[in-house]
């Protein structure tokens, strides 16, 4: 049987390419624009820093680096999406601490990040901070839980959406303080942070890159952080746990993409970022906002997340929090 030359040719350029080393499809990718997806509104901490990684991640791959927001189900609608989409790295996930609630926090959830994406590589740690409005006589995590006691039930905690860390934050002092807060959500960051501003709620527990600014102007008042010690950036706040002994949350992001996606890529991705996050400018931004770099393999990465959603699932169901 004589194969006409044409069709031994697509046929031969298919053979090669399926047999061609990982190595060299890795240096094939990407072969055009990576999409992130962003589980909050712009504005948002987590949008702040994945914008910082996209841009220098750009100026390593050679391609640009889109950031699609997609907030809502508390960081599912992101999740859905990625997961969907085709296991080739040109969509990513910006994977947060959410996430890791999420797997016990939406019990008909159909997709869960340690089932259906696949790890590549984290970016950072940071604090968050609890604030009031400036105009408030509170000054102190003290002051604020003795006026919480003496206000049962009239005291609000905002937060940019149900189940968030911005929520279980704020849930998991009120466990350790043993006070009543009212959860009064809005549906990001921003929103939140201008009701507080405005004098409709009383508190918030939110990530020190977004609520910075604001401590910096003086329109909101910061009584202590979330961190274990004191962060650079706030040297003068104490601990929340200096007077709740105990008390800490760590906020943490990093990048998925779709369960499948090939070794070698998820490997040169996990190379590229964690060259943008070490890069001494980058640091220096993550560092005033707050954050410290914290980069795994991913495998390291991925049992870090797993570790993650066994912790909070503690606090979500002591808290008896549950979203279908």
């Amino acid at each position: 049987m004589t194969i006409p030359r044409r069709r031994f040719l697509q046929f031969a350029a298919g053979a090669t390419l399926a047999a061609a080393p990982q190595s060299a499809r890795a240096q094939a990718f990407p072969s055009r624009p990576i999409t992130i997806m962003v589980f909050v509104g712009p504005g948002g901490a987590p949008d702040i820093i994945a914008r910082l990684i996209g841009h220098g991640l750009s100026q390593r791959i050679g391609q640009p680096v889109i950031i699609e927001n997609r907030p809502g189900g508390g960081g599912n609608l992101s999740l859905q999406a990625v997961a969907r989409a085709p296991a080739d790295g040109h969509t990513l996930l910006l994977i947060a601490t959410p996430h890791a609630v999420n797997v016990t926090l939406y019990e008909k959830q159909n997709l869960s990040v340690e089932r259906d994406i696949a790890p590549v590589a984290s970016i950072n740690n940071d604090s968050f901070v609890m604030l009031v409005n400036p105009s408030s006589p509170i000054r102190t995590v003290a002051e604020f839980i003795a006026h919480a006691k003496a206000n049962p039930g009239k005291v609000n905690l905002t937060s940019s959406g149900n189940g968030n860390l911005t929520h279980l934050s704020g849930e998991l002092f009120r466990m350790a303080a043993g006070i009543e807060m009212v959860h009064v959500p809005y549906r990001n960051t921003p929103a939140a942070l201008t009701a507080l501003m405005a004098g409709e709620v009383h508190v918030i527990f939110d990530a020190l890159p977004s609520a910075m600014p604001h401590v910096r102007a003086g329109s909101l008042r910061a009584l202590g952080v979330t961190a274990p010690t004191r962060v650079k950036a706030l040297p003068d706040i104490p601990t929340i746990g200096d007077t709740v002994p105990g008390y800490a949350v760590t906020g943490w992001l990093g990048i998925g993409a779709p369960k499948g996606t090939p070794p070698e890529i998820i490997e040169k991705l996990n190379k590229d970022i964690g060259a943008v996050v070490s890069d001494t400018e980058i640091a220096a931004k993550l560092a005033s906002f707050g954050s410290d770099p914290f980069t795994r393999s991913p495998a390291e990465f991925g049992k870090f997340i797993s570790a993650e959603a066994e912790k909070w699932s503690k606090v979500v169901r002591f808290a008896g929090l549950k979203i279908e």
